[in-house]
């Protein structure tokens, strides 16, 4: 059997915090976080790229509203909007790859997979939105914004302004799961999962598959992904090079290693931010747990260092 890596891009990979988001900047830094794989595959690993799509999607979201606004273009919701993002975002990634590939002189195929994926319909998260999506805005931004469109917003944990949230439902299962594994087994580099995946659910009287309003977290998602391709390793690329306690205070101090039950007590201790590092490490935590060796969180900058990141395992 192979050693498989998934890898989950986090949106500072593919988009800084104070760009614009011009396609020469996302593709100037996707390419960069593709060439930080590359030691992967040299250490003997068949990889999956997951990818967040958070500031993507919701600009794709602003720009159907404006054009309903503009020229009456009927508006997509949002599952179409996710399926929008995975593939520019997916083309994107899939290019970069076979161009840092290239520079190292690595024969590789790469291919994307627009990936829906199950949620169950009575997930309490519909309840009440938590998954940050769009733009920064300020306060007053944000409430005229709320009061035009019934959208909701929320503070960012970080104080770096308000953005729309939405549902996040949790991830059941990975749709096209035996194909990724398939062609993964056979040493292709495979896209998937995209912003977690297109949320939808089975009709259980008609058995009609049908989508959702929400959006998934793409490192749940990408941890379901893992656990179903029997992943050795499990990579959550974010802007911070470890998990923290006490984050952005005085007495911070940086998490080199955890154990299940260390990242469970400060999880519930309230260290992780709900919208931050919180479902990165809840998601750490479903991948060991359900026989995953090791998953480890840290930036693109880190990846080529030896124990890298805030490393979680059962022991």
């Amino acid at each position: 059997m192979k050693k498989i890596a998934v890898v989950a891009f986090g949106g500072n990979a593919l988009l800084r915090s104070n760009e614009v988001g011009t396609i020469e900047q996302q593709e100037k830094n996707t390419l960069e976080t593709c060439e930080q794989l590359i030691h992967l595959l040299k250490e003997g690993f068949e990889l999956i790229i997951t990818h967040g799509n958070g500031p993507q999607v919701g600009n794709i979201m602003l720009r159907t509203e404006a054009g309903f606004k503009e020229y009456k273009i009927p508006k997509m919701p949002l599952d179409i909007c996710v399926a929008d993002s995975q593939g520019g975002i997916g083309y994107m990634i899939e290019r970069q790859m076979r161009n840092a590939l290239n520079n190292a002189k690595v024969k590789k195929n790469v291919v994307a997979v627009i990936t829906e994926v199950l949620v169950d319909i009575e997930d309490p998260a519909f309840q009440n939105p938590t998954k940050p999506i769009g733009p920064y805005y300020i306060k007053e931004e944000a409430e005229l914004l709320a009061k035009a469109n019934d959208w909701v917003f929320k503070e960012d944990a970080r104080k770096r302004g308000w953005r729309r949230v939405v549902a996040s439902p949790k991830p059941i299962e990975v749709m096209n799961n035996e194909v990724i594994s398939d062609l993964v087994e056979k040493g292709h580099i495979v896209i998937g999962a995209g912003g977690g995946g297109i949320p939808v659910y089975w009709h259980s009287d008609t058995g009609y598959l049908e989508a959702i309003e929400a959006v998934i977290d793409k490192d749940l998602a990408s941890a379901v992904l893992a656990k179903e391709v029997k992943a050795d390793r499990f990579y959550i690329i974010t802007d911070v090079p470890k998990a923290c306690l006490n984050y952005n205070k005085p007495n911070q101090v940086q998490l080199d290693h955890l154990t299940v039950a260390e990242a469970k007590k400060y999880a519930e201790a309230g260290e992780f931010a709900a919208g931050s590092m919180g479902p990165k490490i809840l998601a750490a935590i479903n991948f060991v747990e359900n026989g995953g060796k090791e998953a480890i969180i840290t930036c693109e900058e880190e990846l080529t260092k030896e124990n890298c990141g805030t490393r979680i395992t059962m022991n």
